[in-house]
């Protein structure tokens, strides 16, 4: 979900802002200035309203992905490895600290969009065994027909509620559970639960990692209780934000690092600070104090996370 600032336009998949611009598959052709070809978007009504894709201007095979004009998802062709997005970027730096590099992966990704992030994974990573949970089959159909995944990837979609989709994984199956799911603008309320993230935890290997995009803003209630109910599943914990978020001035994306098992804080510390867009880490004892003794989220409490300001996904 992107905010002002993102490739794209409108109101998005939480709040983040890219630090690059553009966005965009291929789609009709018109004449432009000169003669030169230009890109048009297409669109097709898809279970969560209608799916457009919207050519990048500045990247000839880029595309960003809108759900009733929230972007969702960027795509580059010619480049998987651009990540448009700061908060993809932060979860491209996971998947690259997974393991040493080109090592490949299980890695499940609850939430498809584009499939930027199994596209990111496979260009990074050959012969990495992915699977996407994506609930809206038309519109996984409809990025299928625009953007073609990699035939040599080895990428499976399965149509399912993503937290339906991951009872179906074996015990100790992934190394990597990517979740970035959003009805709208919001993260449906059983991904929230401490009984949701005991069966990420089932399915990662005794090393694995779990990521998720979150999405909040002041008084940030819903991040620290995430941050807690995390913690309650897994002992070692990273949050990585824009300072705006962090400070509770602004509404928007953080990510969520989790594992058994110590995380290489550092690293992703200097590759966050390093991003076109800063952010900063937290973790340990600091990250204890920012959840204020927040209660840890149960199925029988869980509540969707908070609908952004509309002020959030306005136009520049």
């Amino acid at each position: 979900m992107a905010r002002r600032g993102t490739p794209g336009r409108g109101k998005g998949k939480g709040a983040d802002r890219a630090a690059d611009k553009g966005a965009a598959p291929q789609g009709r052709q018109g004449s432009g200035r000169g003669g030169r070809a230009e890109r048009e978007a297409v669109s097709r009504p898809v279970g969560g309203g209608v799916a457009e894709l919207v050519p990048d201007r500045e990247r000839p095979h880029g595309w960003t992905l809108l759900i009733d004009d929230a972007p969702q998802s960027h795509v580059d062709l010619d480049d998987p490895t651009h990540l448009a997005f700061a908060y993809q970027r932060r979860l491209g730096h996971i998947i690259d600290l997974a393991a040493p590099p080109l090592q490949p992966l299980h890695v499940l990704h609850l939430g498809g969009g584009a499939f930027t992030l199994a596209r990111y994974t496979a260009a990074t990573r050959p012969r990495s065994t992915q699977q996407i949970v994506e609930l809206d089959a038309p519109l996984v159909q409809f990025v299928r027909d625009h953007l073609p995944l990699d035939p040599q990837a080895r990428v499976r979609v399965r149509t399912a509620d993503a937290r339906e989709g991951l009872g179906r994984f074996p015990d100790g199956w992934a190394d990597l559970v990517i979740a970035d799911v959003f009805g709208g603008a919001r993260t449906p309320a059983h991904l929230t639960s401490v009984e949701f993230l005991g069966e990420v935890r089932r399915v990662l290997k005794p090393g694995g990692r779990y990521a998720a995009n979150l999405a909040d803003g002041p008084p940030l209630a819903h991040l620290r209780g995430q941050v807690a109910t995390a913690a309650a599943v897994f002992p070692e914990l990273a949050l990585a934000a824009d300072p705006v978020v962090w400070r509770g001035r602004r509404f928007g994306n953080a990510v969520l690092l989790a594992s058994a098992l110590p995380l290489p804080v550092a690293e992703f510390t200097r590759r966050v600070a390093g991003d076109p867009h800063p952010g900063r880490v937290e973790h340990g004892r600091a990250l204890t104090d920012f959840t204020g003794g927040a209660a840890v989220v149960t199925d029988a409490a869980a509540k969707p996370s908070p609908a952004p300001p509309p002020s959030v996904f306005e136009n520049p």
